[in-house]
């Protein structure tokens, strides 16, 4: 299924946040959503999931998301935060279980299936060992990659990404990349927040860069977008490292 976003605005009172936002996002598709703290990125997916009372139509596939009740959206998108802490102790399983909760049509819990569809989707991220783990006790890249677990196991053809990889380590960043990048392969609609633009380069098929005042900058091919041009008009502060070419600010490698 395919997302369209059409004419967006939002604001906070009379400040604007968000400004006309045009942006599709496609099956079989990896689009970064790129741009600096302050730009609109996480208000964008709060419009998206029905959080907020915005502006413009959002739709799914030609249903207009903005009509539907939270519940019923979370049942077509699925949203991964970026990673937290828990401190209660559920273990893996239950936190996979808890992306069935808008499927479950009684008050019993999760059925058989259910559990079987969470056993699938943690194969699927490489996780199927560690069902039985406490979720606390995992490193930061196996807790992330349970959260996207979790959204995988609402079923939704829709995935969005609020920085993945942040506060995780160099090999850890990479692992969650390429399982974001193989999820998008399968045949979802996946679009990611993200202020690196390395992770933009390697990974991501589009790229759409937002400004500080909500404004879409740029929308295209990663390596057309994410260019040092455009990263030095996004962080003023980094001009000095600028070569002031056009080209992307770091070399491809294979990843």
């Amino acid at each position: 299924m395919s997302l369209r976003i059409r004419g967006l605005t939002f604001g906070y009172g009379a400040r604007p946040v968000l400004d006309g936002i045009d942006l599709d996002v496609n099956p079989g598709e990896l689009c970064a959503l790129f741009g600096p703290n302050g730009s609109g990125k996480s208000t964008l997916y709060r419009c998206i999931l029905g959080h907020l009372r915005y502006g413009g139509t959002v739709t799914l596939d030609g249903t207009d998301l903005g009509r539907l009740r939270p519940a019923d959206v979370a049942r077509r998108v699925s949203y991964v935060p970026q990673q937290h802490s828990n401190p209660f102790p559920f273990t893996v399983l239950d936190m996979v279980l808890m992306g069935r909760t808008p499927h479950l049509g009684g008050v019993f819990g999760p059925r058989q299936r259910d559990v079987e569809a969470c056993e699938r989707v943690l194969a699927q991220v490489g996780l199927s060992d560690e069902r039985d783990r406490y979720y606390h006790t995992l490193s930061g890249g196996q807790r992330q990659l349970v959260l996207i677990a979790r959204a995988l196991a609402q079923d939704c053809d829709v995935l969005l990404l609020d920085e993945p990889t942040a506060s995780l380590d160099f090999g850890n960043q990479l692992f969650v990349w390429r399982t974001v990048r193989d999820l998008a392969r399968a045949g979802r609609a996946v679009l990611v927040c993200t202020h690196e633009p390395n992770h933009v380069l390697w990974f991501c098929d589009r790229a759409v860069a937002l400004g500080r005042e909500g404004r879409l900058l740029a929308d295209g091919a990663a390596r057309q977008v994410v260019t040092t041009d455009l990263v030095t008009t996004l962080y003023p502060s980094i001009g000095v490292l600028a070569t002031g070419t056009s080209t992307s600010t770091i070399a491809p490698v294979d990843v």
